[in-house]
């Protein structure tokens, strides 16, 4: 078993050499630029295929070493244990993320990773799009956690108490965070 600081050191090192390629990718990808970004997007304009050769070609490097290598594992290098959520249901709150999510990348030309990506580069555009997208997983975290309503969705259900109660064989009805 590894001990807490070597875990945590070679946690440290996968992030960056992870973040140093998937960064190093988008740049010289193009995908860092939103005005591709917008032109993928654009299927009935001046539409520009590109985007979708860099996720295939992602796709072909990727999909081999999941299957031979990632997929048979149970733990992750610095020995923590890979887990499944349990939620696989489509309801409100996948769908308002989805939309959400889409309608920020349409609209920015950005999503997290590019953004991330380029982050460095100094951009206001970019800096701007990156605060916004803190403060919304702040607001996300808020409903998650039941204390702020979303428009149409409402309040988010109290998922823990539901499943605690359940499991405690509980009769009465699961709370919900208003």
């Amino acid at each position: 078993m590894m001990n807490h600081s070597k875990a945590k050191i070679i946690r440290i090192i996968t992030g960056w050499v992870s973040g140093a390629l998937f960064g190093s990718g988008m740049i010289i990808s193009g995908m860092v630029d939103p005005n591709k970004v917008i032109a993928f997007l654009d299927i009935f304009g001046d539409w520009d295929p590109s985007l979708a050769f860099v996720m295939g070609g992602a796709l072909l490097v990727f999909t081999p070493i999941y299957h031979l290598i990632i997929k048979k594992r149970k733990k992750a290098v610095n020995g923590d244990l890979f887990t499944w959520t349990s939620n696989t249901s489509v309801d409100g709150t996948l769908i308002s993320g989805a939309v959400i999510f889409g309608a920020g990348w349409g609209l920015a030309g950005f999503c997290p990773g590019p953004a991330m990506a380029s982050i460095g580069g100094g951009s206001n555009i970019i800096l701007a799009f990156t605060l916004s997208m803190i403060v919304g997983m702040v607001h996300a975290n808020q409903y998650l956690a039941g204390r702020l309503p979303l428009p149409i969705v409402g309040y988010r259900k109290n998922i823990c108490a539901i499943t605690s109660e359940v499991a405690a064989g509980s009769t009465t009805t699961p709370s919900t965070s208003k």
